[in-house]
């Protein structure tokens, strides 16, 4: 049996089925009354807070490959089951007697933060992380700031003093996650495995940018070899530099230039787009790379990719918490040299993995859009019949989300917390993306049914609202995309009807 965290096809259910209760055992008594279901998607629904982001979900990611015995199966239960009472209990108190709420909240944050809620997370818990999020880049699932000690400057009071602040919970949980990324990074050898688990829930601001070399496969996993492996990758993207970058003018390569220099301008953010140092960086990284990569050439859309990797790689010499607004210029010259030559090696990395996205008719993108139409009608499909009554066709708002990886759609934080999940998936910006796809356009069912118009429903697809979306909204939408990559990427008629 393979082991699904959430809702089951029926009438398979976890908690009932022969195989997980030992003979002459009573299925267990809750508080809760269970509703008679008759469909998956209502099933789903009535299970969905079994989905919210959990204190320790890097550990159940570990467990669901492993087999569960029946104790922990029930255990796993009952406690989904009472959090769910739980808060509908609180619900409901909160909307008879507002006043008290206040009063209130000060006492759920302490019993949830000394208490054992390992597997749903509470609403009071939430909050908390919410106002963390608000303080600084990184969230619950980013419970690290500190990097093995060889390369990265120490940290900030202001940071220090965050994690001891608060509850005394959550800075053993940031402290044992810290422990788990420095004995990885600092051993004679990473081990990469390891180094996925851990980093799929996230990985500390500190450490990204070493995690993300060794995850994109730029960096070997042996320490000794990695100081002599940059200089020379470095050198390699420089000699490029020298031998291509002055062909730019040239005739047979004007259009590509021209077409990079006009994209640029549109990236995001606005702030860091606009700096004259960046734009140069940006035009060589983009034009070394489509003069290597022939098949494809630059395409639209890859400008974009070179954005997160840069970002990263900056705060691996800088303390500043908001990129955006830091003057790269200001940095020494061999500094930007470094970030250029591995932001160029690791997009490249990335674009090896996807690179039929941007041949000719970008086949790679047009075959996804069309397996994520076919998922969505299968996991929800009154959405799916909505935009079709409506005609609303998915290559109109999908090709850009499959083009850009979501960039466009989510802000650029969010977007590193993702491709912290993706460079630890296997296939992850490929394979992994559509079902994250899938849950962000079943993520905004409630408004798409609402709306009765297809220009309407465009316009919300093309400019959906995530500006004030966080990590916290990531992890719940990685989740849920887990979720559903489990239920359907070995079923035989996954994509046919």
């Amino acid at each position: 049996i393979q082991h699904v965290y959430g809702a089951q096809h029926p009438p398979f259910d976890p908690l009932l089925h022969g195989t997980l209760i030992k003979p002459g055992s009573k299925p267990p008594t809750t508080p809760v009354k269970l509703k008679k279901v008759s469909t998956f998607q209502e099933f789903e629904s009535n299970t969905s807070d079994a989905w919210d982001l959990g204190d320790d979900d890097d550990e159940l990611l570990a467990i669901a490959a492993e087999n569960l015995n029946t104790e922990v199966v029930m255990e796993t239960a009952h406690k989904v089951i009472q959090n769910h009472s739980k808060q509908q209990e609180q619900h409901k108190f909160q909307e008879e007697h507002p006043q008290e709420e206040k009063q209130e909240e000060f006492a759920q944050l302490t019993s949830v933060a000394c208490g054992d809620n390992r597997l749903v997370k509470s609403v009071s818990e939430g909050h908390t992380s919410s106002s963390l999020d608000n303080a600084s880049e990184n969230s619950s699932m980013q419970r690290s700031q500190s990097l093995p000690q060889t390369s990265i400057p120490p940290l900030t009071s202001g940071m220090a003093d965050l994690n001891t602040s608060v509850c005394p919970a959550l800075t053993e949980r940031e402290a044992s996650r810290l422990d788990k990324f420095k004995q990885l990074l600092a051993g004679p050898n990473t081990d990469l495995d390891e180094l996925r688990k851990l980093s799929w829930s996230g990985i500390p601001k500190r450490v990204r940018p070493i995690a993300w070399k060794l995850l994109s496969g730029y960096l070997p996993a042996n320490v000794d070899r990695r100081e002599s492996t940059l200089q020379r990758k470095r050198q390699e993207y420089f000699a490029f530099v020298q031998q291509y970058y002055d062909s730019r003018n040239d005739e047979n390569h004007q259009d590509t230039y021209r077409q990079i220099h006009i994209d640029i301008p549109r990236m995001s953010p606005e702030v860091l787009r606009l700096q004259p140092k960046v734009t140069e960086i940006f035009e060589r990284i983009l034009f070394i790379w489509a003069i290597r990569h022939p098949a494809s050439g630059y395409v639209q859309g890859i400008n974009d990719l070179v954005t997160p990797f840069f970002v990263v790689f900056v705060c691996e010499y800088i303390e500043e918490e908001e990129v955006e607004n830091f003057d790269v210029s200001s940095l020494p010259e061999e500094v930007l040299q470094n970030i250029e030559a591995d932001s160029y090696w690791c997009m490249s990395k990335l674009l090896d993995g996807i690179q039929d996205n941007y041949t000719f008719a970008q086949p790679g993108i047009q075959k996804k859009v069309k397996m994520l139409e076919e998922l969505v009608s299968r996991i929800d499909e009154q959405v799916h019949r909505h935009l079709d009554q409506h005609e609303v066709k998915y290559l109109q708002f999908a090709f850009r989300w499959m083009n850009n990886l979501l960039m466009r759609e989510v802000p650029l934080r969010c977007t590193i917390r993702l491709w912290d999940t993706y460079q630890s998936e296997p296939e992850g910006f490929s394979h992994f993306h559509l079902y994250v796809c899938a849950a962000f356009l079943v993520r905004w069912r409630k408004e798409i049914l609402e709306e009765k118009d297809f220009q309407e429903l465009l316009i919300f697809l093309q400019n959906l609202p995530t500006v004030h979306w966080g990590n916290e909204d990531i992890s719940v939408l990685l989740a849920e995309a887990y979720r559903l990559k489990f239920a359907f990427a070995d079923a035989p008629n996954h994509y046919k009807k």
